[in-house]
Protein backbone atom coordinates (compact mmCIF):
# COMPACT_ATOMS: atom_id res chain seq x y z
CA UNK A 1 0.00 0.00 0.00
CA UNK A 2 1.37 3.43 -0.95
CA UNK A 3 1.96 5.92 1.86
CA UNK A 4 -0.82 8.23 0.63
CA UNK A 5 -3.28 5.33 0.67
CA UNK A 6 -2.22 4.50 4.24
CA UNK A 7 -2.74 8.14 5.23
CA UNK A 8 -6.22 8.23 3.64
CA UNK A 9 -7.17 5.01 5.44
CA UNK A 10 -5.98 6.44 8.76
CA UNK A 11 -7.79 9.72 8.08
CA UNK A 12 -11.10 7.95 7.50
CA UNK A 13 -10.73 6.18 10.86
CA UNK A 14 -9.65 9.44 12.55
CA UNK A 15 -12.83 11.17 11.38
CA UNK A 16 -15.15 8.21 12.07
CA UNK A 17 -13.81 7.91 15.62
CA UNK A 18 -14.05 11.70 16.17
CA UNK A 19 -10.39 11.95 17.18
CA UNK A 20 -10.40 15.49 15.78
CA UNK A 21 -12.35 16.89 18.74
CA UNK A 22 -9.27 17.90 20.84
CA UNK A 23 -7.99 19.94 17.88
CA UNK A 24 -11.06 22.10 17.29
CA UNK A 25 -10.12 25.76 17.66
CA UNK A 26 -10.97 29.22 16.40
CA UNK A 27 -9.74 30.50 13.05
CA UNK A 28 -7.96 33.50 14.58
CA UNK A 29 -4.75 32.84 16.55
CA UNK A 30 -5.48 33.27 20.28
CA UNK A 31 -2.02 34.69 21.00
CA UNK A 32 -2.13 37.07 18.00
CA UNK A 33 1.17 35.55 16.93
CA UNK A 34 2.56 34.49 13.56
CA UNK A 35 5.70 32.39 13.24
CA UNK A 36 7.76 31.97 10.10
CA UNK A 37 9.87 28.86 10.47
CA UNK A 38 11.57 26.19 8.45
CA UNK A 39 9.75 23.22 6.94
CA UNK A 40 12.26 20.84 8.58
CA UNK A 41 10.30 17.83 9.84
CA UNK A 42 12.25 17.87 13.10
CA UNK A 43 10.39 21.08 13.99
CA UNK A 44 6.87 19.72 13.45
CA UNK A 45 6.35 18.88 17.12
CA UNK A 46 9.47 20.44 18.66
CA UNK A 47 8.70 24.06 17.74
CA UNK A 48 5.19 24.29 19.27
CA UNK A 49 6.26 22.23 22.30
CA UNK A 50 9.36 24.39 22.94
CA UNK A 51 7.23 27.56 22.67
CA UNK A 52 4.31 26.22 24.73
CA UNK A 53 1.91 26.70 21.83
CA UNK A 54 -1.32 24.79 21.56
CA UNK A 55 -3.47 24.27 18.48
CA UNK A 56 -5.11 27.53 17.46
CA UNK A 57 -2.77 29.85 19.36
CA UNK A 58 -0.46 30.93 16.51
CA UNK A 59 -0.28 31.00 12.73
CA UNK A 60 2.75 28.96 11.72
CA UNK A 61 4.07 29.53 8.22
CA UNK A 62 6.83 27.23 7.01
CA UNK A 63 9.11 27.12 4.03
CA UNK A 64 12.62 25.95 3.21
CA UNK A 65 14.94 27.88 5.53
CA UNK A 66 12.36 30.23 7.08
CA UNK A 67 13.22 32.66 4.29
CA UNK A 68 11.46 35.76 3.04
CA UNK A 69 13.03 35.86 -0.42
CA UNK A 70 10.78 38.41 -2.09
CA UNK A 71 8.85 41.36 -0.66
CA UNK A 72 5.80 40.39 -2.73
CA UNK A 73 6.07 36.61 -2.51
CA UNK A 74 3.76 34.15 -0.80
CA UNK A 75 5.46 34.34 2.62
CA UNK A 76 5.07 38.10 2.85
CA UNK A 77 1.49 37.81 1.59
CA UNK A 78 0.73 35.27 4.32
CA UNK A 79 2.22 37.52 7.00
CA UNK A 80 0.24 40.52 5.79
CA UNK A 81 -2.97 38.46 5.75
CA UNK A 82 -2.16 37.33 9.30
CA UNK A 83 -1.69 40.94 10.43
CA UNK A 84 -4.67 42.52 8.66
CA UNK A 85 -7.07 39.60 8.47
CA UNK A 86 -6.29 37.64 11.63
CA UNK A 87 -5.30 40.30 14.18
CA UNK A 88 -1.66 39.19 14.50
CA UNK A 89 0.43 41.70 16.47
CA UNK A 90 3.70 39.78 16.90
CA UNK A 91 5.83 37.94 14.34
CA UNK A 92 8.67 35.55 15.12
CA UNK A 93 11.11 34.41 12.44
CA UNK A 94 12.68 31.18 13.66
CA UNK A 95 15.56 29.55 11.82
CA UNK A 96 17.34 26.55 13.30
CA UNK A 97 20.70 24.90 13.68
CA UNK A 98 21.70 22.18 11.20
CA UNK A 99 19.40 23.61 8.52
CA UNK A 100 19.54 21.98 5.11
CA UNK A 101 19.35 25.39 3.44
CA UNK A 102 22.64 26.46 4.97
CA UNK A 103 25.31 26.09 2.30
CA UNK A 104 22.79 24.56 -0.12
CA UNK A 105 24.52 23.50 -3.32
CA UNK A 106 22.46 24.60 -6.34
CA UNK A 107 24.56 22.55 -8.76
CA UNK A 108 23.81 19.42 -6.73
CA UNK A 109 20.09 20.19 -6.91
CA UNK A 110 20.27 20.70 -10.67
CA UNK A 111 22.09 17.35 -11.05
CA UNK A 112 19.34 15.65 -9.04
CA UNK A 113 16.75 17.31 -11.28
CA UNK A 114 18.53 15.91 -14.32
CA UNK A 115 18.62 12.43 -12.72
CA UNK A 116 14.83 12.69 -12.34
CA UNK A 117 14.37 13.49 -16.03
CA UNK A 118 14.39 17.30 -15.84
CA UNK A 119 16.73 18.01 -18.70
CA UNK A 120 18.95 21.08 -19.07
CA UNK A 121 16.64 22.66 -21.64
CA UNK A 122 13.89 22.84 -18.97
CA UNK A 123 16.33 24.30 -16.46
CA UNK A 124 17.32 26.87 -19.09
CA UNK A 125 13.65 27.76 -19.69
CA UNK A 126 13.25 28.35 -15.95
CA UNK A 127 16.35 30.52 -15.91
CA UNK A 128 14.80 32.67 -18.63
CA UNK A 129 11.85 33.38 -16.30
CA UNK A 130 13.70 33.72 -13.00
CA UNK A 131 17.20 33.74 -11.57
CA UNK A 132 17.42 30.11 -10.39
CA UNK A 133 20.50 30.91 -8.30
CA UNK A 134 18.51 33.49 -6.38
CA UNK A 135 15.22 31.56 -6.31
CA UNK A 136 16.69 28.23 -5.13
CA UNK A 137 19.39 29.78 -3.02
CA UNK A 138 20.22 28.78 0.48
CA UNK A 139 22.33 30.83 2.83
CA UNK A 140 25.79 30.81 4.35
CA UNK A 141 24.85 31.80 7.90
CA UNK A 142 21.57 31.09 9.71
CA UNK A 143 21.79 34.17 11.96
CA UNK A 144 22.34 36.46 8.98
CA UNK A 145 19.51 34.77 7.07
CA UNK A 146 17.06 35.26 9.95
CA UNK A 147 18.19 38.88 10.29
CA UNK A 148 17.62 39.49 6.56
CA UNK A 149 14.09 38.03 6.75
CA UNK A 150 13.27 40.11 9.85
CA UNK A 151 14.54 43.24 8.10
CA UNK A 152 12.48 42.56 4.97
CA UNK A 153 9.34 42.10 7.06
CA UNK A 154 9.95 45.21 9.18
CA UNK A 155 10.75 47.40 6.18
CA UNK A 156 7.87 46.19 4.02
CA UNK A 157 5.79 49.19 2.91
CA UNK A 158 2.54 47.45 3.87
CA UNK A 159 3.67 46.22 7.31
CA UNK A 160 2.42 48.44 10.15
CA UNK A 161 5.25 49.91 12.23
CA UNK A 162 3.62 48.84 15.51
CA UNK A 163 3.93 45.11 14.72
CA UNK A 164 6.69 43.43 16.72
CA UNK A 165 9.04 41.39 14.51
CA UNK A 166 11.89 39.47 16.12
CA UNK A 167 14.27 36.78 14.91
CA UNK A 168 15.56 33.65 16.59
CA UNK A 169 17.57 30.51 15.92
CA UNK A 170 16.28 27.33 17.54
CA UNK A 171 18.64 24.58 18.60
CA UNK A 172 17.30 21.61 16.61
CA UNK A 173 18.22 19.20 19.42
CA UNK A 174 17.00 21.04 22.52
CA UNK A 175 14.43 23.54 21.23
CA UNK A 176 16.37 26.36 22.91
CA UNK A 177 15.99 29.80 21.32
CA UNK A 178 18.74 32.36 20.73
CA UNK A 179 17.64 35.81 19.62
CA UNK A 180 19.51 37.33 16.68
Amino acid sequence: MAIIDEIIKFNNEFVEEKRYIPYISERLPKKKLAILSCMDTRLTHLLPAALNLKNGEAKIITNAGALVTHPFGSVMRSLLVAVYGMSVRDIMVIGHTDCGMENLDLQSLVKKMEQCGIFPDKVNICECNTDLHKWLRGFDNTNMSVTASVDMIKKHPLMPKDITVRGFVMDINTGGLSEV
